[in-house]
Order: structure tokens, then sequence, then C-alpha cells
């Protein structure tokens, strides 16, 4: 091996590294504005040649996919800039729960897609979340005790899938959804009041 092949290799996984970055954000772009983009308008507006795309993602479902992953990535990065462990446990799992459906609202793609294996596995971060912060507001009195933490969580996820296909469908508006949303939120959470 010549002593360049090790600046060739960083330069090919850069190269590569940059190509699927562009592949991605083209996707968003492209994938927000029509559901059913193809694969050949995702690399014109990437720039890059159809093999290259499918170098990357061999079809649009491993795609579609890479597109959730960096979504929920992105999500996540809003969600752990909270602070979990302080002030109004209730308040901040309602800023949790504003903070996802922004995500619906700045890329409606995910609004159209339907529940995978995977996306349901995304979940993952987000329960723990939510966990932790019913768990404290249950210590509080701020969230009812009467449901086990478990039940709650699911709730709240389906509550959200709710509220998405309901935008998603054009059965309410996306602020009609959000608000529906919260509502239910703080309903499902609310302690009963005292007798």
């Amino acid at each position: 091996m010549s002593k360049d092949e090790p600046v060739r290799r960083r330069r090919r996984r850069a190269d590569a590294d940059r190509s699927r970055t562009a592949i991605l954000a083209a996707a968003i772009t492209l994938l927000d504005e029509r559901i059913d983009a193809s694969m050949e308008s995702v690399a014109e507006a990437a720039g890059v040649t159809r093999q290259t795309v499918y170098a990357h993602f061999p079809s649009r479902d491993v795609l579609l996919n890479a597109v959730l992953d960096e979504l929920t990535r992105e999500t996540m990065q809003a969600i752990d800039a909270l602070d979990l462990d302080h002030g109004s446990a209730m308040d901040t799992l309602l800023t949790l729960i504003d903070l996802g459906w922004r995500g619906f609202e700045q890329h409606p793609l995910l609004l159209h897609l339907p529940l995978s294996v995977e996306q349901d596995e995304r979940h993952g971060p987000v329960v723990e979340r939510f966990e932790r912060l019913i768990r404290r507001g249950q210590r509080s009195g701020e969230i009812t005790r009467e449901l086990p933490v478990a039940w709650l969580v699911s709730a709240l996820i389906a509550l959200g899938h709710a509220a998405g296909e309901a935008a998603g469908a054009n059965r309410l508006s996306a602020k009609k959804a959000s608000t529906a949303l919260r509502a239910s939120v703080i309903r499902l959470l609310a302690p009963a009041p005292s007798s």
C-alpha cells in the first residue's frame, strides 16, 4: 500500500459522507413537498447520480427510514435541551409534546408515512423521557397516580398518532389537531379532583 492510500481513503469517505448528507437533505425537502417523490428526483435535487443514491440507500424504504432517523435525531436534540428535572413536570411534558408536534409542522411528510416497526422503535428515547416526567409529576401530585406510568406513556403516544393521522387525513387542521392533543393530554394526566 502506498503512503498516499490512507489520504485517498479519508477523501473518499469524506466525499461519501457529503453525498449522503446532501441526499438526506434533498429527500427531506422533496418528501415534505411530495411524499411520492422518486429516487431520481432526490438524486437530481442532491446533485448526485441515481447510482450514488442507490449506493447509499438501496431502496426507497431504506431512504425513508434514514430520513425518519435524521428527523428523530433533530427532535431528540431539542428535547434533550429541556430541563426534565426541575419546574412543573406537566408543563415540561407539554413542551416536549409541542416539540414533537413542531416536527410534524416543519416536515409534513411525517403526517403521511405509515407507522412501521422501525418508526415504532424510535419511540424508545421519548418513552424514557415521558416516564421520567410522569414519575416526577406523580410524586409531586401534578399527574394522576391512579393509572400506571406505562399505560399513561402508551396513551400519550397513541394520542400523538391520532392527532397526526387526523391532520394527515385533513380531518383536522394541524393547529386544531395540536390543540386537541394538548387538551387530551391534560385531561389524561390530570389528577382526579379531590372530593
